[in-house]
């Protein structure tokens, strides 16, 4: 029935059920702002979170040195405080969308890592101290690990940050963050963290920096899954584990695409067929029931996005190819995956005519 996650006198948007109001007792329900531009949009009235997909990384607000652009990102939390949204900052440290100069001195030759930490606590300080008390929580570290193909394991990425500063630029990374705001939360946030050997990589680096006494409050879990794959056990036990360190997590970054990675066809140029929307919007309802299960310890699930068009997977991996990974069609109309979650226990079309018939009673 749908009354256990929605009844129709809770408030709507657009004449349909508000998805903050139906999981309002279980976690956050967050979407990706990719620029200020659109903040008008009337579905963003679903959400009470929000992340900033590229307006708060370092090429966004320090594009060179010491000349720091806080527009567009201060747009973003003015807009979120206005709307009761919880604001989450991503990302302080990654190897990508990084300018190059951070890494160089003025003659473009590698700095010290005497120098690139003083260059990294500046960043991470200043972009924090700007927004303090404003932000929820910061994705600090990204994507820091990868799999090693000389050494058969998953490890520390080799990037900059790593190969100048050493293995241990995460720790200064998010002891910086903590100094800089210490009632802000600190994650960690990487893709791929259902599959078991990155899972445990993930695991021992978040580990390892709660047994040094650093502070870490969640782990963020990419949610760029397709229809069948990670399965559902993998992500429950990815869940299992992470919060077994007593951090929250986060389900960051979620789509599900209609290709699988390996699949670089265009087999839906025009729009999906039935069959492949029943798919997806079985997929989803099995997401969600898995998250409801773990509402304890799940913090937030960010959309990557709003509507179809506004997802970055139409020009990922494959340029140019429509993809529909989103709640929405690129008309901002609910496709069935927004009814499937509606109520995850209940068929979506059941969901979609009870609503309907609620809606004429």
């Amino acid at each position: 029935m749908l009354c256990a996650f929605y009844s129709p006198a809770r408030a709507e948007v657009g004449g349909i059920p508000m998805l903050k109001e139906i999981y309002a007792n279980d976690f956050l329900i967050g979407f990706a702002a990719r620029s200020d531009y659109w903040l008008d949009e009337p579905l963003l009235d679903h959400f009470n979170a929000v992340t900033a997909e590229n307006m708060m990384k370092w090429e966004a607000l320090q594009p060179r040195p010491g000349e720091f652009r806080f527009v567009q990102a201060e747009n973003l939390i003015r807009y979120a405080e206005e709307h009761g949204m919880q604001v989450i900052g991503h990302t302080l440290i990654w190897h990508n969308q990084t300018p190059d100069w951070v890494f160089k001195d003025e003659n473009g030759r590698e700095v010290s890592r005497e120098a690139l930490l003083a260059r990294m606590e500046e960043h991470i300080k200043t972009v924090m101290g700007r927004f303090k008390g404003r932000v929820k929580g910061w994705d600090v570290v990204n994507e820091a690990i990868e799999y090693n193909a000389a050494t058969g394991k998953w490890e520390l990425r080799d990037t900059p940050w790593r190969r100048i500063i050493g293995d241990d630029y995460i720790e200064h990374a998010f002891r910086f963050a903590q100094e800089a705001d210490p009632d802000a939360e600190l994650y960690y946030n990487d893709y791929n963290a259902a599959d078991a050997p990155k899972r445990d990589a993930i695991y021992a680096l978040v580990k390892g920096l709660l047994d040094k006494g650093i502070r870490v409050d969640g782990i963020g879990m990419q949610g760029h899954w397709d229809l069948q794959h990670p399965s559902i056990e993998a992500i429950r036990e990815a869940i299992e584990l992470y919060s077994s360190l007593g951090v929250k997590v986060h389900i960051t970054e979620l789509d599900v695409s209609v290709y699988t990675w390996n699949d670089r066809s265009n087999r839906y140029p025009n729009g999906l067929p039935e069959a492949v929307q029943e798919q997806q919007a079985n997929r989803y309802a099995a997401l969600f029931r898995l998250f409801k299960d773990y509402s304890h310890v799940i913090e937030r699930v960010t959309f990557w996005g709003v509507k179809d068009n506004h997802s970055w997977k139409n020009h990922f991996p494959v340029p140019n190819r429509p993809d529909y990974p989103l709640l929405f069609d690129r008309q901002g109309n609910p496709k069935p995956s927004f009814w499937a979650i509606v109520d995850p226990s209940t068929p979506w079309k059941e969901n979609q005519g009870q609503y309907s018939t609620a809606q004429e009673d």
